[in-house]
């Protein structure tokens, strides 16, 4: 048993990884580091958001979400009603029924035994007596030094190459001319310095995204569904960062869930230790 910032918490490990997850709210995964490294991950614990639910505390690390955004129903607090379930090769963390949601999550990690990789199982039971659209939204906080990088293009969409095959998605409070971005014919690269908020989506072909920092490459793969309605103007990608951290965000598509189902996301964690940065 360990604490994150007064909270308890349980570290569970591999050969060359350990993973600290929240035990009594969320589910969050709060620490992610090669054994005997630093942290990885965002450490926030004082940054909250208001809602008519209660406060929202960011905490850091890794949560799951569900999309579309939207105040409050997505910032319901998590303070609380978790559980922790060890298992043989890693932890279940499941959170309690939403208020104003109805929407439980849970997400189930299992490391490999050798590797530096995690396969995390996200999901969202619908509690509800009615059906509800929704799509599970993964969403990993790393703290700022860092270069994330988003691929954008994958073969022709048809053979003459006359059609469009790729597209930028921005928020409001994002500025194109953000000196943080830099676009490439086939990648979107984030600086993750301090600054105004800024938050950008696409549809990415390949199914991953990275992160490298401190001389260690951190990579987030998942399933490409195309031809599936996504949200956010069709974005299964996206990046948001700010003063304070930078966030790798995965989505799944929409999914009409009806009362007690549940749909499921998962995403695969790979560390490798590379140096100088490199494109991977």
């Amino acid at each position: 048993m360990s604490e994150y910032y007064g909270r308890p918490t349980c570290i569970i490990s591999n050969a060359t990884l350990e993973l600290e997850c929240l035990i009594t709210a969320g589910p969050r995964i709060v620490g992610l580091r090669y054994i005997g490294s630093a942290n990885l991950l965002a450490e926030v614990p004082s940054i909250a958001v208001s809602t008519t639910y209660g406060d929202f505390h960011y905490m850091g690390g890794h949560r799951l979400w569900h999309a579309p955004e939207n105040m409050p129903r997505t910032y319901i607090p998590d303070d609380d009603g978790c559980t922790f379930t060890q298992l043989s090769d890693g932890a279940l963390l499941e959170g309690k029924r939403e208020e104003g949601s109805g929407i439980c999550k849970s997400i189930e990690i299992h490391l490999e035994h050798e590797a530096p990789r995690v396969r995390l199982l996200h999901t969202l039971m619908n509690e509800n007596q009615w059906e509800v659209k929704l799509a599970p939204w993964a969403i990993t906080m790393f703290r700022l030094g860092g270069r994330v990088l988003i691929p954008t293009r994958a073969e022709k969409v048809d053979l003459d190459g006359l059609l469009p095959d790729r597209h930028l998605t921005l928020w409001p409070y994002a500025h194109i001319n953000d000196d943080r971005l830099k676009l490439q014919n086939d990648l979107i690269q984030i600086n993750a310095q301090p600054g105004g908020s800024f938050k950008v989506g696409t549809f990415n072909p390949r199914g991953w995204m990275s992160y490298q920092i401190d001389g260690i490459l951190f990579k987030k793969s998942f399933d490409v569904r195309s031809g599936q309605e996504h949200v956010d103007l069709g974005c299964n990608a996206e990046c948001y960062c700010d003063q304070d951290f930078v966030e790798l965000e995965s989505l799944a598509p929409l999914s009409v869930l009806p009362a007690g189902e549940k749909v499921q996301w998962v995403e695969t964690w790979e560390l490798s230790r590379v140096g100088d940065l490199v494109r991977p």
